[in-house]
């Protein structure tokens, strides 16, 4: 009787042990994916509020936040000043934040959705939504992919997030 007690006690130690240091290393964000395999990322352009060519490569050395948005998008609407202000963070100031327009719409309307929203910390990026879609294989907007340091996407948000989650931003600042 005392061995089969004790082994319920172990039991539920292990239980108690294994999923509070699972919850330290994911944050509690129910659309949040992370990979057990990461994606190298390569000869991925588009172009800035400029028209200048951008080539995501550059940002190697970096951890890349590249959100895909269009204006006509609910959610996208809802999540841009909260991702507005995670580029104001200075604990976040290593993160290069990329908002990527792929509605295929002109500036304009991008420029007009970043005034009337008050985003003040983010710069316009826009590229061919058929292009970007293939090779990130989005299946809806907003989606969010984090790439790290190497050029390899190691985790994805698929659908709205609120960047000033406090689980969300504990996790992100472990990985600078």
């Amino acid at each position: 009787m005392i061995y089969k007690n004790l082994n319920y006690l172990v039991f539920i130690i292990y239980l108690i042990s294994s999923s509070s240091s699972y919850s330290i290393e994911r944050p509690d964000v129910k659309n949040l994916i992370i990979h057990n395999e990461k994606k190298k990322i390569e000869k991925v352009e588009f172009f800035n509020s400029k028209n200048k060519k951008v080539i995501l490569n550059d940002y190697n050395s970096k951890i890349v936040i590249i959100n895909f948005w269009a204006t006509w998008c609910a959610p996208c609407k809802e999540e841009m000043p909260h991702l507005d202000k995670l580029k104001s963070k200075s604990k976040f100031k290593e993160i290069e934040i990329i908002p990527i327009n792929i509605a295929d719409e002109e500036l304009t309307k991008s420029k007009e959705f970043f005034e009337e929203l008050n985003i003040k910390n983010l710069e316009i990026f826009y590229g061919s939504s058929l292009e970007l879609a293939k090779e990130f294989k989005l299946r809806g907007i907003p989606t969010t992919i984090i790439i790290d340091r190497k050029g390899y996407e190691f985790a994805r948000i698929i659908g709205y997030i609120d960047f000033e989650n406090k689980s969300f931003l504990e996790w992100l600042s472990k990985q600078l």
